[in-house]
């Protein structure tokens, strides 16, 4: 397989796991930076719980398609305005995850309650709920990433980021279960939130490859099992 095919069938995989969990829906999308200004990222009129290799195109920074059949989403200003502010910064995934909106619908802070959870904490939220369809509002979010991991957008969605597709996805997979409970806690009481040392602990023992690819590998078995 060439390398090429290869980061076009990770970021199949990773869009189509995250289907599955919920977590993207028929809007959401992910990428992976090739080149110097050039993307790897899914149509947007693909099917993400279908999707195929042949629907992943390569963009610039502008949106115009290098190659492949189709156009991006509307919001890959969003990915692009990311990966200008941050070099650093190989893969994002970018979707509508209904815990961590109903925190910023709601106004919820985002707690450390979860140890995978404290890996993209503190986690800042762009105080608007507008597409990210425009340079102007993609620097905006650029901006109030900064140098983290991953942000919310108010009553919007969640951005995650990371050195490959594995991190990204791995990270707003966390990002997600940390807010389903803090959610379902709060029904029945206050939540418990890590203390600084505890989040210290948990970011550096958690924030591991192996870990993260064993994240990955389980999404992956729950795939492969459902086809």
């Amino acid at each position: 397989m060439s390398e090429i095919i290869e980061k076009k069938q990770q970021l199949v995989q990773c869009i189509r796991m995250l289907e599955q969990s919920d977590i993207i829906d028929y809007n959401g999308h992910a990428s992976i930076r090739t080149g110097t200004d050039n993307m790897y990222i899914n149509i947007g009129s693909c099917q993400r719980s279908r999707l195929t290799v042949g629907e992943i195109c390569t963009i610039d920074f502008d949106g115009n398609v290098i190659e492949g059949s189709g156009k991006p989403p509307l919001e890959f200003h969003l990915h692009a305005g990311i990966y200008k502010a941050r070099p650093d910064v190989q893969a994002i995934v970018h979707a509508h995850p209904k815990w961590s909106t109903f925190l910023t619908i709601t106004g919820h802070t985002y707690l450390p309650l979860f140890a995978q959870g404290t890996l993209v904490y503190p986690l800042p939220v762009l105080d608007s709920p507008d597409s990210i369809n425009n340079v102007e509002i993609a620097k905006r979010l650029a901006d109030t990433l900064g140098d983290g991991n991953a942000a919310l957008m108010k009553a919007h969605g969640a951005v995650a980021v990371g050195k490959s597709i594995l991190d990204a996805f791995v990270l707003i997979n966390y990002l997600e279960e940390n807010s389903y409970r803090q959610y379902m806690s709060l029904q029945i009481g206050k939540p418990y939130c890590f203390t600084d040392e505890e989040i210290a602990k948990c970011q550096e023992k958690l924030f591991s490859e192996s870990l993260f690819k064993r994240t990955w590998d389980h999404f992956n078995a729950k795939l492969e099992a459902g086809k």
